[in-house]
């Protein structure tokens, strides 16, 4: 009995399972996943990689180095002649001299104008042989020079007229010109006025020298050349002029060049040269009775001229006769930085 009843509830059981409980829901069904909505392109985001760049160092090119060209040297290659004479054989032959070493200028010792320094003897005396190197020129020999490139200093003769008037119309220099100063390549000329009654005096305490102790003070050529008349030191027979012994050495001069004397001498004191070169024209001079103390070279047998041929740290100078004979050459040799 007890095991019949435990079927009859089985069975009861099994069918309440079967028929839900009556209104129990069916068992759900699992729906696939909805597929993924698609994002429209257009308000898509833009996703933007910044990738750093790769630092490349930027390096500029090197400027070409700049080649400072080797200066070129300075030179100048001038002439000088004094005591010029009267026109004749000998004053044109010395011009033939000085023409044929085609000097870039020249420089003379005074006495440019025998006998009297006269206006009417000025332009044969001088002009006829050189006014190829005179600017202005307005004499009767033919063309002047573009530029001037004749360089006179004053002597007694011309001194012969009044206040050397011939010579102040005839020539347009520089300064006072009665004393000034020029510069050509590595040289420097001082053209003093020797002559007594120059109204800046001729003493070494007077307002020329003073000029000149400050022009070569400052002055930055490699070669200082004084130039006056009346020789300093001389054999010649007419002797020296003390006034003109000035301190050039200490002053900063190289040399100085004279006239006066017709001869060419070349006198050192101290090592200082002085050189007398009045050999142009006029006629020649005995000597005195003895040499002057330190007296070189001196020498009165024929007349001719004076090449000077300078570049930085070297200048020489050489006389040579109308006849071609070479009667002395001198050679100054320091170094030069453009500054004494």
């Amino acid at each position: 009995m007890i095991q019949r009843s435990f079927v009859l509830l089985w069975l009861l059981s099994s069918t309440m399972l079967l028929s839900g409980c009556g209104n129990a829901a069916e068992p759900a069904t699992l729906a696939p996943p909805p597929a993924p909505t698609a994002v429209p392109a257009a308000i898509r985001p833009t996703v933007t990689q910044t990738v750093p760049p790769t630092a490349t160092a930027t390096i500029a090119p090197s400027p070409s180095p700049t080649l400072t060209p080797t200066p070129e040297p300075q030179t100048a290659r001038f002439a000088v002649i004094g005591d010029l004479g009267e026109p004749g054989s000998i004053s044109a032959a010395v011009a033939e001299l000085v023409q044929s070493w085609e000097p870039e200028f020249i420089v003379t010792t005074g006495d440019n104008n025998f006998p009297n320094g006269e206006a009417e003897t000025i332009d044969a005396n001088i002009g006829q042989y050189y006014h190829a190197y005179i600017h202005p020129y307005q004499g009767d020999y033919g063309a002047g020079a573009e530029t001037n490139r004749f360089f006179p200093i004053l002597g007694n003769h011309d001194w012969d007229v009044p206040g050397a008037t011939p010579y102040f119309d005839y020539f347009t220099l520089p300064g006072n010109e009665r004393y000034y100063r020029i510069v050509r390549g590595p040289t420097a000329i001082y053209a003093l006025n020797s002559m007594p009654g120059e109204p800046d005096g001729i003493d070494q305490e007077s307002v020329q020298a003073a000029w000149l102790q400050q022009e070569l003070a400052e002055s930055t050529a490699c070669w200082d050349l004084v130039f006056f008349h009346h020789t300093a030191h001389t054999s010649g027979h007419r002797g020296p002029s003390p006034w003109m012994r000035w301190p050039y050495q200490e002053w900063g001069a190289d040399a100085t060049l004279s006239g006066h004397n017709h001869i060419y001498e070349r006198v050192m004191v101290n090592g200082f040269p002085y050189l007398t070169n009045g050999l142009g024209g006029a006629p020649r001079y005995a000597f005195a009775d003895s040499f002057a103390e330190g007296s070189a070279v001196h020498y009165n047998a024929e007349h001719g001229a004076m090449l000077v041929e300078a570049v930085d740290g070297r200048i020489t100078f050489r006389f040579v006769t109308i006849g071609g004979e070479l009667i002395d050459t001198f050679t100054l040799e320091k170094p030069c930085d453009g500054a004494q």
